[in-house]
């Protein structure tokens, strides 16, 4: 009986341990199953070559390509204003009349002296013409004909001296009208009529500017200049120049203008205060739309054969370099620093180290992840990164 006993109590102790080991063994089958399921999904795609543009815009001010003082030479008030502010003028057009009644009067005054002059010139030719026969006959001498020849030069001088003077007081009479030395258009008006004005006046009567074509002045950093230099074409900075694509003025409102433009200079030193240098786009002006004066920004697009795109979403910063999370065969990923192009600009950057084509990127979400973590890979294609970039 007692044997009996010990049998069913070593029996039931197996059956115990067996029912333990089979109910750890099910406990960590289910624990593997769970963590497999938890899994955290991540859209990724594959880094690959592609043609891209990168448009740079750097600030810039506008000017005409003329921008003329319009001064009085003389002095005097303001008769009439024949045009009026923003008006668009042609080259020799009247803009302003002074009054200055003294020169009108210079110019009566050199007419009289001029008849004067040419008076006394007849009067001594005459002298001369009846002086010649009278030396001819040896019946004066020599001596009188010399002194009327040369009073009568004495009296042509005379007269030289007050023709140039009427032409002096026409050109003064003739600064009383002034005119456009350019075409273009108007700019303020500081003086009315009855202003009295003069050629020591600080202030111009007006300017017009000629803004058939307008000059756009901007800068750009050291880096930025060695980096257009490596992706354009020539041997040479003026080669370089004429090989670069036209370039667009965005306007203050953020709108294009309708016309490109062409870098034609380039300074050819270093600003030592700033590290920049000074570059000069020239766009045509049809109807006069962009005033001297004006502000905006030069956009430069630069044409990348087989550039490495990731959205700007992909990264991170750390210490103010950025990263990507790369995907691994295993489903890990790993934090990867990346060197991207200055200025890349838009939705994407341009990666210049730290990709190769292939490469497989966590597209977002990248906060919420952590080195070595485990994910579950959603592949995406071109087309629908494009799409989710621009959203």
């Amino acid at each position: 009986m007692k044997k009996t006993t010990e049998i069913n109590f070593i029996g039931t102790s197996i059956m115990g341990f067996i029912f333990l080991l089979a109910s750890c063994g099910n406990k960590d089958s289910h624990s593997i199953s769970h963590s497999a399921q938890t899994l955290k999904e991540y859209e990724v795609f594959t880094v690959t070559p592609q043609p891209f543009t990168i448009n740079s815009d750097f600030p810039a001010t506008i000017e005409g390509q003329q921008n003329v003082e319009i001064r009085p030479k003389i002095d005097g008030y303001i008769e009439k204003i024949y045009v009026d502010e923003g008006a668009s003028v042609r080259k020799g057009q009247i803009l302003f009349k002074i009054s200055a009644p003294q020169y009108e009067q210079e110019v009566r005054t050199a007419k009289a002296n001029i008849q004067i002059a040419q008076s006394n010139v007849n009067a001594a030719r005459m002298e001369v013409n009846k002086v010649r026969p009278l030396v001819e006959k040896n019946i004066i001498s020599k001596y009188e004909l010399q002194t009327a020849e040369y009073n009568l030069q004495s009296k042509e001088a005379a007269l030289a001296q007050a023709n140039a003077a009427l032409a002096n007081a026409k050109t003064n009479l003739g600064y009383t009208t002034i005119t456009s030395p350019v075409n273009g258009v108007v700019g303020s008006l500081p003086f009315k009529i009855g202003s009295l004005v003069g050629s020591s006046n600080p202030q111009p009567l007006t300017t017009v500017s000629n803004i058939g074509n307008i000059y756009a002045y901007f800068s750009v950093n050291e880096k930025v200049a060695l980096d257009f230099e490596n992706h354009t074409k020539g041997s040479t900075g003026a080669e370089k120049l004429s090989m670069m694509p036209p370039v667009s003025l965005i306007l203050s409102n953020g709108t294009e203008f309708s016309q490109k433009g062409k870098i034609e200079t380039a300074a050819g030193m270093v600003n030592t205060a700033t590290g920049s240098f000074s570059l000069r786009a020239t766009f045509p002006n049809p109807g006069y739309l962009i005033k001297s004066g004006s502000s905006g920004s030069v956009r430069i697009p630069t044409k990348l054969p087989n550039a490495l795109l990731i959205p700007q979403k992909s990264t991170f910063e750390i210490q103010g370099k950025k990263f990507v999370f790369l995907v691994q065969d295993s489903g890990t990923v790993k934090s990867t620093p990346i060197k991207i192009l200055e200025n890349s600009g838009g939705q994407y950057f341009v990666v210049e180290d730290g990709l190769k084509p292939g490469d497989k990127i966590v597209f977002e979400g990248v906060a919420s992840l952590r080195e070595g973590e485990k994910i579950k890979p959603i592949k995406i294609n071109s087309d629908s990164l494009i799409n989710k970039v621009a959203q």
